[in-house]
Order: structure tokens, then sequence, then C-alpha cells
């Protein structure tokens, strides 16, 4: 594996008295190795504070993936019986980029052992590194038609405020890139809040063509609008990238991010989408980023998370095996 840091820790409850039916995460996670890397759940952590500090946030995601780990530990374990921990990506003071090019190298070597990478930061600045590593991998594939989905309070399209990235340039890098690659650019944002994107942010969405769904219009009882508006997108394209920033659920439920939503998207809705993007059969990896323990709330955002890395590797283990 690409060189990162992996001193991660893994504990947790045990139940012996349950015997196999009772094991957890803990007593199933191995250390990433080159020979139990097919077909596993690859975890990766990305420490990274230098992006939402560039934009101007609140920093403390960068110890976002071991709160996440902590959390996963007394997990039980279902579907997802092949877990591994890579360990994390670690972004040493204000080097954004070289830790999102080590990010790439390391997302990539996971899909080259047909691995399922689950990349948990960090900022979102971790969507360029993440999505990197999926075009190092179809690098060689002509015009390969990648989809991005991205459940997200935020368009995340900004301009580069002093020539640098930051949290809230990923997917205007990206969609620079795809150009420069003459790759077509397929963006679905959902969970778009009206009050935290400028004019500007909602006309360059329109202009990249992007597909995007306001929080006003993904309640639990549209549900099926929303369903329809992401099938739609699924089924342009063959490869996707499905990315969510934890800000998109509403404050209550996770509070532990830079920017809490004061409306946001319900978590049964949130889980909804993961579920038909996985049933798609066209998931190549994920990542979950912003999750800041620093502005938790009796761990309720670390459940919240750890929730929906488990349900995603369950998710994945399943349509694997069928």
């Amino acid at each position: 594996m690409n060189a990162v840091n992996n001193t991660c820790t893994w504990q947790g409850r045990v139940d012996a008295v349950e015997g196999e039916l009772g094991t957890r995460w803990h007593q199933r996670m191995q250390r990433a190795q080159a020979d139990n890397l097919n077909q596993a759940i690859a975890l990766v952590g990305f420490n990274c504070d230098a992006g939402v500090a560039r934009n101007h946030g609140r920093v403390g995601a960068a110890q976002g993936a071991d709160a996440v780990r902590a959390m996963l530990g007394s997990m039980p374990v279902h579907e997802a019986k092949q877990l591994v921990d890579v360990g994390n990506v670690l972004c040493e003071g204000d080097a954004m980029e070289a830790a999102q090019a080590q990010l790439s190298a390391v997302v990539a070597e996971l899909l080259q052992h047909h691995a399922f990478p689950v990349v948990i930061g960090g900022g979102h600045e971790i969507a360029y590194g993440t999505f990197g590593g999926l075009a190092q991998h179809l690098s060689a594939v002509e015009r390969p038609r990648i989809g991005i989905v991205n459940l997200d309070a935020h368009f995340d399209l900004r301009l580069n405020e002093n020539a640098q990235g930051s949290s809230g340039t990923p997917f205007r890098q990206i969609a620079d890139d795809c150009a420069a690659r003459g790759w077509d650019f397929n963006y679905c944002c959902l969970g778009v809040s009206r009050f935290a994107n400028t004019a500007a942010l909602f006309q360059r969405a329109d202009a990249l063509g992007v597909t995007w769904r306001l929080d006003d219009d993904m309640g639990v009882t549209q549900l099926n609008e929303t369903l329809n508006v992401l099938h739609e997108f699924l089924a342009l394209v063959d490869h996707v990238y499905f990315t969510i920033d934890l800000d998109v659920l509403p404050a209550a439920v996770m509070p532990a991010v830079s920017a809490p939503a004061a409306c946001g998207v319900a978590l049964s809705v949130v889980e909804a989408v993961l579920d038909a993007v996985v049933a798609s059969g066209k998931l190549r990896l994920a990542d979950l980023a912003e999750f800041n323990p620093k502005y938790d709330v009796d761990q309720h955002g670390a459940r919240a998370a750890a929730r929906l890395v488990a349900r995603l590797a369950n998710a994945v283990a399943r349509l694997s095996a069928i």
C-alpha cells in the first residue's frame, strides 16, 4: 500500500456468549495488506483541516476519521464481513494538495486490488482526492462516464481564492479536470440550501449542467420525486462516486460540522438515496466529509456518521454477494 499512517486501534464491546453471530466491527477489522483487499470494504482516513481553514470555516474535522472509527468499533457485523483499515492520510499544515495527491494514489491502488474504498474526512476537499483516485483507475478507459452523487447543503463549486483550492472548490476543480481530459462532467447535488449558496454558485451549477435538488424539495413525502431525479441521473453514467457532506443533515442530527444546517435533509431520506445509489450496481467508491468531533453533542453526530458508514458497507457487501 502507498504510505499512510496506520496506527489506528480498534476496540469495542465483546459479546462472547453470542458466538460468531455476536461479532462486532472491531473484532472483524484487519489492517490492510495486498492479500486481503479483494472484495473488502477498505476504510481510509483523511486527516485534513486545511481546506476548511482556507474556506474560513471551523476546523477540527482532521480528527473526524478516528472519532467515527471509535463509534464503528462496537457496531454489529451483518453483511459486511470483510473489513480492512488502510489508516490515515495526513495533511501536514497547509499542504492540502500533497495530501489530496496521496489520497488519490491510495484510492487508485485500492481499486486496482478490487477493494471498495470508503474515505472518511476531513473537509470536503476530500472529494478532489477521492475522485482523483477513481480518475487514475479509469485513465485507460476512453471518456469514462463517471457520475458524482453528492448529498450536500453546498454546491462546493467556488472559484479558487488566492489561487488555492479549499473545501468549497472541489467539484469546480473536478469540472476543470474533466474538461482538460475531454471527459463529461456529470454532477448531481442533492440537498442544496438556497440560503447557503450565492446566486453566483447557482448560476455556475446551471452553466456546468449540474443536476440539483433543494433541501426544501427533499422531505420524506417527496422521496419518490427525489429518487426519480437520482435514477434519471444514474442512467446516464457507468461509474459512480458517492460523497456525503454531513452538513446535509439537520443540525439536530448532525451538530458536528463546520456549518450546521438550519433545515437539512432527514437521515431517512439520506439513507434511501444511499440505498438507491448502491442498488444501481455502478458505485465504485464513497466518502464521508466534514465530521468535526469538536462540535459534537453527546456523540449524536458520531452515531449518525457511523450508522451511514455501516449501512453503506452492508449494502455494498450484500450486493456483491448476489
